[in-house]
């Protein structure tokens, strides 16, 4: 771990938060130097060191590569891309206990992407807009440049 560990983490700069194309939508990110799934591994042991599963791995590269075709895209969109799902009792209760339509933020979602590219930059992202929401997503990819 140690070796991999000093191979990627090298954060190319703090969160930043950046507008997408929706309305009122936020996207925080970060970037990482090395291999995507080493910069994955790494993300994957924040998120249980809280106490949390992954419910789902969804590879969306993967799903764009092969549908491409179907849609008349020739598009190279990712290297690799995947987006982890995963849920905290504790933030989740606390924040649809607040207003049941923040049931809008659960599952909460870290996607991690390459570009083609740049196979050695790994982007990290998280839509973004519940302070507590923010605080845990936040913190979690934090441990995992570190």
């Amino acid at each position: 771990m140690t070796s991999m560990k000093t191979f990627r983490v090298v954060l190319l700069g703090a969160f930043a938060v950046l507008w997408s194309g929706m309305a009122g939508a936020q996207i925080a990110s970060a970037k990482a130097k090395g291999g995507f799934d080493d910069v994955k591994d790494s993300l994957v042991l924040a998120i249980q060191s809280r106490g949390l599963k992954i419910d789902h791995t969804a590879h969306i590269g993967n799903m764009l590569e092969r549908t491409g075709k179907d849609v008349g895209s020739a598009t190279r969109v990712y290297g690799k891309a995947e987006a982890l799902q995963f849920c905290s009792a504790v933030v989740s209760r606390k924040m649809m206990e607040q207003q049941a339509s923040n049931i809008a933020y659960c599952p909460h979602v870290i996607a991690l992407y390459t570009l083609p590219g740049d196979r050695d930059t790994v982007h990290i992202v998280f839509r973004n807009g519940l302070p507590e929401v923010d605080k845990l997503l936040s913190g979690i990819v934090e441990e995992s440049l570190q």
